[in-house]
């Protein structure tokens, strides 16, 4: 008996040194220093506009999202305002009444033109504001505008009606092609590369190929329609956003990684919002961070690169 007990202790021990913890996920500050969970919700508070960079089919960063949301609901109260990329300027009406409980889930989902990842990764966010009577923005410049773009240039949206114009911010779009976001875009896309999984842009998902004779100008314009879906979001927030709130905004990283994007259209318009940003990055050994992921937000999340993915 005893020596059973003994093989059984012996064993136990020795698995013990390949349990070491294996977290999902660890947290940063722009400097690559660990950071407390509760350290940055505690500087989330003091916001007037946030910016969580998700990659759109990483599952700990949506969980982390509707985790932060709970907790700047707990902070903020009605005082809490959350938007988003993934819905449409011409759908905030569809989804006003449906926070205010018009209507039923699936109506809803059927009007909406909804990311595939909708059910798994952002209705937990709507579910959240509609319970708590949370105004949810929908801030992006509806695709087909963002598609006329790609294809004809800024131009293009000077013939559209009045009304559609109401769906994107101002124009002329403030663009500035030196801006780090757009000539990266730009530079990738003469050398033929793609965008990097981490710094996935929409736009490149949902343009057809140019036509013959126009891969030059759609090379050209393909920062030109992620500009103009940056300038809307920056416009939508601010016209939503008032003094003593906050706004909680959710977009892919790179409409927001280095301060860029959408940040740097706020900024053109007002440099005394106080501004913080999230971003979410892949490793191979999360155990420190990679220095090419230093300075890409105020927090950076960093993830297995293995972690599973949603779908899109």
């Amino acid at each position: 008996m005893k020596k059973q007990y003994f093989l059984i202790l012996l064993a136990s021990f020795t698995l013990s040194g390949f349990t070491a913890p294996r977290p999902a996920y660890n947290l940063y500050d722009g400097k690559g220093k660990k950071v407390d969970y509760s350290k940055m919700i505690r500087e989330l508070g003091n916001a007037d506009i946030i910016f969580f960079g998700e990659l759109h089919t990483d599952p700990i960063a949506h969980w982390l999202q509707l985790e932060i949301t709970e907790d700047l609901y707990e902070m903020k109260q009605d005082a809490l305002i959350l938007g988003a990329e993934m819905f449409e300027a011409d759908n905030q009406l569809i989804l006003d009444e449906y926070l205010a409980g018009r209507y039923a889930a699936d109506k809803f989902e059927v009007e909406m033109r909804l990311w595939g990842n909708y059910q798994t990764d952002y209705k937990p966010l709507v579910e959240f504001a509609r319970e708590h009577h949370i105004p949810f923005i929908a801030t992006n410049i509806p695709r087909r505008y963002a598609s006329i773009v790609y294809r004809k240039g800024f131009e293009s949206l000077d013939s559209l009606s009045a009304e559609a114009h109401e769906y994107m911010a101002p124009l002329p779009i403030n663009y500035d092609p030196e801006v780090r976001c757009y000539k990266e875009m730009l530079n990738m896309q003469h050398m033929g590369m793609p965008m990097p999984e981490k710094k996935e842009a929409e736009t490149e998902k949902e343009m057809p190929p140019p036509a013959m004779g126009m891969a030059k100008s759609a090379m050209e314009n393909f920062p030109k329609a992620e500009a103009v879906k940056d300038a809307t979001m920056a416009y939508f927030i601010l016209k939503n956003w008032e003094e003593g709130r906050t706004l909680f905004h959710f977009n892919g990283s790179y409409h927001s990684d280095h301060f860029e994007g959408i940040v740097w259209h706020i900024r053109q318009q007002n440099k005394n919002v106080r501004i913080m940003t999230i971003s979410t990055v892949q490793q191979k050994n999360i155990d420190t961070m990679e220095p090419e992921n230093e300075n890409l937000a105020d927090y950076i999340i960093c993830v297995p690169e293995n972690m599973t993915r949603t779908n899109r």
